[in-house]
């Protein structure tokens, strides 16, 4: 614990200063919040359904200092990104744009839940990579989040924080997305994936055992950014609820592989593809979830390989890039790989053992020069603790 300590009190100071020499004071803290990679279990959430996602050893860090008005002024270490100013009195989430969406969004709707926040000055610094699949607006929200409930003294639990963080992103950032991104920024440990029920919202950590299996979980960012508040994501998501509608359940949580028979008679092959993914998918999380109980994280490489398989072909939210990236990854050591996050872009994970780490990402690198795509991204991230005060 002594080098996370370390760590975590140099970069509260380098917040800290930079905090001061922006805005001419000290803030009252400093929060830190992780990005995630989705081990397995992709749009299942807004399905009510099983997802087991990992907080990484990546982060969002903000410092932040309440006022004695109702301004919020937001600035970051972003490149290129202004400083943004607004009055909580007369704030809407249509005067919301870029980055400050997301800390405007958890304030506007902590104060629609009845907490009073008041205005504060906020910097923030990340090394989550943004628009690659790993959550960097969900880190945000949840340092935010935690922030404001610790200074108001607000006390909300975790699971509430998280609740929202996707509040923000649904209603004032206008992203269709579901809980699992925020449940595992907060509800992180060590070492552990979390396995969420997006329906109760129950969650149990789950060991992984990486290192003790001599694996590493490599993460492959593809650049090609992606974007959940347009486009295919919210087309996805109106399919499933098409398919639940048609299949006369309240969401796809309610089938199972017994119904598929029957769904492919009543829907149209989209839709049914669409439906099959979800269904198959929440098996694969159930699946998973008792291997690494009792095999370990060597078992499950096929898992990884068959939900890569559906998001391509069923789901269809793959694209060549994290194709590329996964079927390299494979033929190089990986003992499963798959795309992770929302899709259309982002990023690939590839579970890799130790001493074939770098071979795989030579021959990825190699792969994108090849076919002249910009080069990837490639790195190696640990199962992390979720959001704290630094």
């Amino acid at each position: 614990m002594t080098n996370i300590d370390s760590t975590g009190t140099a970069l509260a100071d380098a917040l800290t200063g930079a905090f001061a020499g922006h805005f001419g004071r000290n803030p009252d803290g400093v929060w830190q919040a992780p990005g995630r990679v989705n081990l397995i279990g992709e749009h299942t959430d807004y399905n009510e359904g099983l997802v087991l996602p990992f907080a990484i050893n990546r982060s969002t860090t903000v410092a932040v200092a309440a006022r004695a008005d109702r301004t919020v002024r937001l600035a970051s270490g972003f490149p290129g990104a202004e400083p943004v100013e607004f009055d909580l009195d007369t704030f809407t989430p249509d005067q919301a744009a870029g980055w400050s969406a997301y800390p405007a969004g958890v304030a506007w709707e902590l104060e629609r839940t009845g907490i009073t926040v008041p205005g504060f000055d906020l910097f923030v610094s990340s090394d989550v990579p943004v628009g690659a699949g790993l959550s960097s607006s969900a880190a945000l929200e949840c340092a935010v989040a935690l922030a404001l409930s610790d200074l108001t003294g607000a006390g909300l639990g975790r699971a509430e924080l998280a609740d929202i963080g996707r509040r923000a992103e649904n209603n004032v950032v206008g992203a269709p997305t579901g809980i699992m991104d925020q449940s595992a920024s907060m509800l992180g440990t060590e070492d552990c994936a979390v396995y969420l029920d997006c329906r109760d919202l129950s969650s149990r950590p789950v060991p992984l055992g990486l290192a003790e299996a001599g694996l590493v979980c490599l993460v492959i960012d593809t650049k090609v950014s992606h974007a959940h508040a347009s486009g295919g994501y919210a087309d996805r998501r109106a399919s499933c609820v098409q398919g639940a509608r048609a299949m006369s359940v309240g969401t796809l949580r309610d089938l199972g592989a017994a119904d598929l028979p029957g769904a492919e008679r009543i829907l149209d092959e989209e839709t049914f593809r669409r439906v099959r993914h979800i269904v198959t998918e929440n098996e694969r999380v159930v699946r998973t979830a008792e291997l690494l109980g009792t095999r370990g994280p060597l078992a499950i490489g096929e898992l990884l390989d068959a939900s890569h398989r559906s998001m391509r072909d069923d789901f269809e939210i793959s694209c060549p890039e994290l194709n590329l990236a996964v079927d390299t990854a494979r033929a190089n050591g990986a003992s499963g790989a798959r795309m992770t996050g929302g899709g259309f872009g982002g990023s690939a994970i590839a579970l890799v053992p130790v001493e074939d780490a770098d071979r795989a990402r030579s021959a990825v690198l190699a792969g994108f020069a090849s076919r002249g795509l910009p080069a990837p991204d490639v790195f190696a991230v640990l199962p992390a603790e979720g959001a704290r005060r630094l």
